[in-house]
């Protein structure tokens, strides 16, 4: 592409933020344009389900308005409703279009509402967006009963937010352990002792059917699948997301569980380019292709994109890591133990500081670790090496991560120096 040629990036969250900064920072002359569906500046999503909802955050603006017009990023609040791609533009809902040489898709993820009935009562609430977070806020200051639908990241987030303001929480999941399918077993009966010792009631393997409500409209309590009913004033459904694919598919772009890209973060036309939570990638490691919701991702992704588009192509390579806050407790995630079969334990868990190595066979996919951040650290060196310990030396007592990447990395001095 041009160095004076207009990128239009449709999508104004962490993603597209990054990719805006990062083309100017690296040299890109034309115009940058970055277009958000929501009004205000582009913001931070972490804090949205833990200290905005206690009203702890102070700004949670990336960054402020002059910080856009110092560097020529034209920001746009518009909804883009189709890509024309012979004529190189994006139409927006009131009939303009705009061109682009290059468009980029950061257009995130929406959360799935399940086919629940009673979703539509008054008292139901979601989290994805600053207005979502905003109604929470507002919800958890007026009510003493919350049920949370869904144990995932952000539910368990979203149920350690609510019991801080004093309510009587329940979390429903339809898994038999809390973040099933993002972590393992070990990290899960951890995670689940954390929630029960704040008085939050786990209800696993259990599903909601049915949400009630009183005459007027407002939620009363979630029925479960087994008869059982949980009394809420206030019900937050976390249970997924879906990508954003709408736009790319109706241009007739490549789509699977996610806008599908090549390693350079191309589709399969090569003047549109996506990245971040709507993005379906070749996973550098396993060769399989994944999609990943993380600010992490979504940033390296964008960094890489402006690299090809400044005349610096490289294949996306970035190691995966991921992070949650809950209570005192935080937690690390390098690499994706997704089909694991061993573990190893680092560190006593009744503690509240140990990391658990995940294998697949000898090979170390991922490290969990709690309240660990030096392990977390060494994690993210030994896993990007490509060089990892074994489970069997990492289950004998008193093996350190720390000290195995300090000893691997002088070896790789040692051999760089008489190779």
């Amino acid at each position: 592409m041009r160095p004076d040629g207009t990128v239009v990036i449709v999508g104004a969250g962490q993603g597209g933020f990054q990719a805006a900064v990062s083309l100017r920072e690296r040299g890109h002359t034309g115009p940058v344009v970055l277009i958000g569906d929501e009004p205000g500046l582009p913001y931070q999503r972490p804090p949205l389900s833990k200290g905005f909802l206690l009203r702890e955050e102070g700004t949670i603006e990336l960054r402020a308005r002059s910080f856009y017009e110092r560097r020529r990023i034209e920001l746009r609040h518009a909804r883009v409703t189709a890509i024309d791609r012979p004529a190189r533009q994006v139409r927006f809902a009131d009939g303009n279009a705009l061109a682009y040489d290059h468009l980029v898709l950061a257009t995130g993820a929406r959360n799935r509402v399940p086919p629940i009935p009673g979703t539509g009562l008054d008292g139901i609430g979601q989290l994805r967006t600053r207005g979502d977070a905003e109604r929470l806020r507002a919800g958890l200051s007026a009510v003493s009963r919350v049920a949370v639908i869904g144990a995932g990241f952000i539910g368990l987030e979203v149920a350690a937010a609510a019991v801080k303001t004093g309510a009587a929480v329940t979390v429903v999941e339809s898994l038999d352990r809390p973040m099933a399918r993002s972590v393992s077993a070990v990290l899960s009966a951890h995670i689940a002792g954390l929630h029960r010792s704040y008085g939050t009631e786990l209800l696993l393997g259990r599903s909601v059917v049915r949400l009630h409500g009183s005459r007027d409209g407002t939620v009363e309590g979630a029925e479960l699948d087994d008869g059982g009913f949980v009394r809420a004033d206030l019900v937050v459904v976390g249970v997924s997301v879906s990508p954003a694919t709408e736009l790319a598919a109706d241009a007739g772009i490549d789509v699977g569980d996610g806008i599908r890209v090549d390693e350079f973060l191309r589709t399969c036309d090569p003047d549109i380019s996506a990245i971040g939570d709507c993005a379906e990638f070749p996973g550098a490691r396993t060769g399989a292709r994944i999609r990943l919701e993380s600010v992490q991702n979504a940033v390296d992704q964008a960094r890489c994109l402006a690299a090809r588009l400044t005349g610096a192509p490289t294949p996306y390579t970035a190691l995966p890591w991921f992070w949650t806050e809950q209570f005192s407790t935080r937690l690390q995630i390098a690499g994706l133990g997704q089909g694991h079969d061993r573990t190893a334990v680092l560190g006593d868990p009744a503690t509240g500081s140990f990391s658990v190595l995940l294998f697949q066979g000898d090979h170390l996919l991922s490290v969990e670790s709690v309240n660990a951040p030096a392990d977390h650290i060494a994690a993210r060196r030994v896993l990007a090496s490509g060089t990892t310990p074994g489970p069997d030396e990492a289950a004998v007592e008193g093996f350190s991560l720390r000290d195995w990447a300090d000893r691997q990395r002088r070896t790789d001095a040692r051999v760089e120096v008489t190779g």
